[in-house]
């Protein structure tokens, strides 16, 4: 992927376009039409998803979550969300891709994006400057924090605002324990206590256009996948920072920052 670059696909009402992103770079691979206007059933519409995507083999050698990253509006955006997410979980099924439906605040965003950064009304030509406008991180704040630290300067650098944790600075009196807690959290009450952190922790996924989830090695701590429950349950796109290993049921998600 570092030599040919990722490859972005953007399906709408009337068709599919094909890109190319490499070092900030857009090139259009493809435009092909299709009409997804007229059928809107979810079964439908997860075929020709899957028929298209058993084809993108001819712009890139290896398709999966990795290397390929697909998203749609028009159609897409106007299904109910239990059909909106039994769709999701079809193409992941069919493909091994996550299916990306951006909704139409978001859309306007990177619309608005590429206009003011190239003068560009493509969606894509946005998404790649600035693909989120806010974003959850997750993972073992007592194992990895350094990594996390990283990689949350990373989404920082590109204007990314990071919901939680808003800050990783240790409180003194938590560093070393089985539950850190940061300078802007205020002391555990009592053992139960932790369940009112976490779930201030969680409820901001609600309002993340993503949940990114460092796993540095691939690991995935058994905390992190206590919280992959509730991202399924809200039907929220992750992004893991490596290839997960030791996920016994795999799920709709993505692998690697940076469209």
């Amino acid at each position: 992927m570092a030599t040919e670059g990722r490859v972005l696909v953007h399906f709408d009402s009337e068709g599919v376009s094909v890109y190319r992103s490499r070092s900030g770079e857009l090139k259009l691979l493809k435009r092909e039409r299709l009409a997804f206007e007229g059928s809107r059933a979810h079964e439908v519409l997860a075929d020709r998803v899957g028929e298209f995507c058993a084809g993108l083999t001819e712009v890139n050698e290896v398709v999966d979550s990795t290397t390929t990253r697909l998203y749609a509006t028009g159609v897409f955006q106007q299904l109910p969300q239990l059909e909106a997410a039994t769709l999701v979980n079809s193409v992941y099924v069919d493909t091994g891709l996550y299916f990306n439906i951006v909704g139409p605040e978001l859309e306007r965003f990177y619309l608005e994006t590429g206009m003011s950064a190239c003068g560009s009304d493509d969606m894509i030509e946005g998404l790649i400057r600035r693909e989120f406008r806010n974003a959850v991180v997750c993972g073992s704040f007592q194992q990895s924090l350094g990594y996390i630290e990283d990689t949350i300067a990373r989404l920082r650098e590109i204007g990314t605002v990071v919901l939680s944790p808003r800050s990783t600075r240790i409180k003194p009196e938590t560093a070393g324990t089985d539950f850190i807690l940061f300078d802007y959290q205020d002391l555990l009450k009592n053992e139960r206590d932790t369940w009112r952190h976490k779930y201030m922790h969680m409820d901001a996924f609600r309002r993340a256009d993503a949940v990114v989830l460092c796993n540095p090695g691939g690991r995935v701590g058994s905390g992190t996948i206590f919280e992959l429950g509730f991202m399924a349950a809200l039907s929220k796109r992750v992004i893991f920072t490596e290839e997960p290993r030791g996920v016994s049921v795999l799920f709709p998600c993505e692998v690697g920052l940076g469209a």
